[in-house]
């Protein structure tokens, strides 16, 4: 049987490759990447397969190796890349993920509403990468589901 990892998916920038280094407790290169990228505990998929529609069959698929799905929205520019409801797609656990909350706190409904139209239940995590913020909670929850 394989390992189940945690996959997150999230538009360029929004700080999937940060997080996945910081559930994995690794350094690494922060670059773009058109690959997916097995962490020890983590599936970082690129934000491509996010933003061309014709490739959720690619990210659907990859779910079957995950045990938990992030869906990240960057607060410091909150866009919205997803198509509604696409965590119903998803037959593993879909967990919202708003990154970058020390940044432009203004946006932090805007990125909540961005979420439920997403398909994603509350609770939400807040975290900020490099000032530690939220990281421990988010992995607390993670790995007592795991």
């Amino acid at each position: 049987m394989r390992k189940k990892r945690i996959m997150i998916i999230g538009p360029g920038g929004s700080g999937k490759t940060s997080l996945a280094n910081a559930i994995n407790e690794t350094g690494g290169p922060l670059r773009k990447t058109q690959d997916t990228i097995y962490g020890k505990h983590t599936l970082d998929v690129p934000g491509s397969y996010l933003e061309n529609p014709w490739m959720y069959m690619h990210m659907i698929s990859l779910a079957q190796d995950a045990s938990h799905l992030l869906i990240l929205v960057d607060q410091s520019r909150c866009i919205d890349k997803y198509s509604p409801n696409l965590a119903l797609a998803f037959r593993i656990p879909v967990i919202g993920v708003i990154t970058k909350c020390d940044l432009n706190p203004e946006n932090e409904e805007k990125c909540r509403a961005l979420l439920k139209k997403v398909g994603v239940e509350e609770p939400y995590f807040k975290v900020s990468i490099p000032k530690g913020i939220g990281i421990e909670e988010l992995k607390a929850f993670l790995f007592k589901e795991n």
